[in-house]
């Protein structure tokens, strides 16, 4: 069986980070929660959860992903797989078989688990969201010939594969960076459908004139970089 560690980056995720620990499948070999300057009890529910708890205090998505990844470098016996997986538990952990199976099975380096409209709750994504998700994957189609459909953080990508992305981006930026990438480096990747629910409290991006605005900005502005460049 491959090595699976699981990635959960966590800002003032209280209420929700034990039932998204909870409901991971028992094949996963570490849970790692990166509380991201969190002023609730996220780190105490987190451990009594059996996570293993990171803390990274300079408040940013990409930044507790960074921090994640470090953790991992320094282990004896690296992963062969890793899911990133928000602590929110607007996504269904349950499905991570379904998203790790094309990676185990059929050697794809990347899958993402795509927020189809027909699985989504009613409400769990904003009209921002579905416009921006909509704006960006189209612009790769159009830029890079790609099939993305979604930027769901829900994902799974061979770790090796991920060290040779060369992650950089500390904020919003962090699931289109890893997209345009794999299109870049012309890894092997594919879509999985997934359900979708409403999250558990509000939203610290989409749910924020501020938060989305800056995200939009920044998810462009990776697109256009790449696009443009030779």
């Amino acid at each position: 069986m491959p090595i699976i560690k699981v990635i959960i980056p966590a800002f003032n995720e209280a209420d929700s980070i034990a039932h998204v620990i909870h409901d991971i499948p028992k094949f996963v070999d570490e849970i790692i929660v990166v509380s991201n300057n969190s002023s609730d009890d996220t780190e105490k529910n987190a451990k009594l959860a059996g996570a293993t708890v990171l803390t990274e205090n300079q408040k940013g998505y990409g930044y507790a992903c960074l921090k994640g990844m470090a953790y991992l470098a320094e282990q004896a016996i690296t992963p062969d797989i890793v899911v990133f997986l928000d602590g929110d538990y607007s996504d269904y952990p349950e499905e991570m078989t379904k998203i790790v199976q094309p990676i185990t099975e059929n050697k794809v380096d990347f899958v993402i688990g795509a927020r189809v409209k027909r699985l989504r709750e009613k409400g769990s994504m904003t009209g921002p969201q579905i416009f921006g998700n909509g704006l960006a994957t189209k612009l790769m189609t159009y830029l890079f010939g790609s099939t993305f459909t979604d930027l769901g953080p829900f994902r799974a990508i061979k770790y090796q594969k991920l060290l040779a992305l060369n992650m950089e981006d500390k904020t919003y930026g962090w699931t289109v960076e890893m997209q345009l990438k794999v299109l870049k480096q012309n890894m092997t990747y594919l879509e999985v459908p997934v359900k979708y629910r409403n999250r558990i409290g509000v939203s610290k991006v989409s749910g924020t004139l501020k938060g989305a605005v800056m995200a939009g900005i920044k998810i462009l502005g990776w697109i256009f970089k790449y696009g443009f460049k030779k």
